[in-house]
């Protein structure tokens, strides 16, 4: 039988399943689909809801919600929806205006967390990815602490339970954290995580302020030309996860869920294929050895499959750091 999702307690006193619904970006799968796997998701048991304005997928993310909410599946107070400020409107005066079209997408009246996409700030305006005649991003010069201080506002306001990061650094992390007047530290840092890319020195500093690490490419990565290297090894593929897999009797994609789920890390598994959804659930049904945390933290290379390198020229890149 598969047991509840368990849930990690955040330094503001909200509780975050540690099993997490990750949703697309547009270019992967039709918005449609993410309506009907976004129901699906809820029905097995993924009550942890991850989306982002980037995503451009909210309206339909909010509706599958919502219809779960109107049939009695779920309340939603069983609902925990992570929403993120998208690069072009890092400047404060942008964040509650940002937020405010996310929840009017969403329908909702609040979002669970709300974190800032990336420190790298881009051109504020419609275009996601805005470009100069050259190709080249357009960039923007924000100073993260007022940003931060604007999430805060609307933590104060309602209209987010609790506020975080995701793709920052360590200096990043530490600059928020020492900020004059903070109010409310970030509780959370979702970055690239997974046994090739195993964050343990970014892991062990976010432990020890209390910051929830939050996985995402747990399972390596969809292979996206736009966001990544397409030549590099694919992670499920790798000899040491299959065999400890196979020990195990599962799949090497619940290998590589459960190894952060062990580490204390909130896990985002990010797949549109129902069966695989439902078989995302089983994660709680096993348990790997000393030995096989071991052999899988050896596995780490440092490689980062989002690199981000369009925004390599950016001081605020996140990745020119050890971590």
């Amino acid at each position: 039988m598969d047991r509840k999702c368990p849930s990690l307690k955040l330094s503001d006193g909200h509780f975050i399943p540690v099993l997490g619904f990750g949703t697309s970006a547009p270019e992967e799968v039709p918005k449609s689909e993410a309506l009907e796997v976004t129901k699906f998701a809820i029905d097995v048991g993924f009550h942890h809801i991850d989306s982002a304005h980037l995503y451009q997928n909210e309206a339909q993310v909010g509706e599958a919600v919502r219809s779960k909410i109107a049939d009695g599946t779920v309340k939603r107070q069983d609902i925990f929806y992570t929403s993120k400020l998208w690069c072009t409107s890092l400047r404060p005066e942008l964040v509650r205006p940002a937020l405010e079209k996310s929840l009017k997408n969403l329908q909702l009246d609040y979002v669970d967390l709300y974190i800032i996409h990336c420190p790298v700030a881009l051109k504020p305006g419609e275009k996601l990815l805005p470009k100069d005649e050259n190709g080249k991003m357009i960039f923007d010069t924000v100073d993260l602490c007022r940003t931060w201080e604007a999430l805060e506002k609307c933590k104060d306001a309602g209209l987010a339970k609790s506020i975080g990061v995701s793709n920052f650094n360590r200096r990043q992390l530490e600059r928020i954290l020492s900020k004059p007047g903070l109010k409310y530290k970030p509780v959370c840092n979702q970055v690239e995580c997974h046994p090739y890319l195993n964050q343990s020195k970014l892991l062990d500093f976010c432990k020890s302020k209390d910051i929830v690490l939050v996985a995402y490419g747990a399972l390596g990565s969809q292979r996206l030309p736009q966001w990544m290297n397409p030549n590099l090894p694919v992670l499920l593929d790798d000899p040491v996860l299959c065999a400890i897999a196979k020990k195990h009797k599962q799949t090497p994609a619940l290998v590589a869920l459960r190894y952060q789920l062990q580490r204390g890390v909130v896990v985002l598994a990010k797949s549109y294929n129902t069966k695989r959804i439902k078989e995302n659930m089983q994660v709680f049904n096993f348990e790997l050895t000393s030995e096989d945390m071991k052999a899988i933290d050896g596995l780490n290379k440092n490689l980062r499959y989002y690199d981000l390198l369009i925004f390599a020229d950016h001081p605020e890149y996140p990745y020119s750091e050890g971590y």
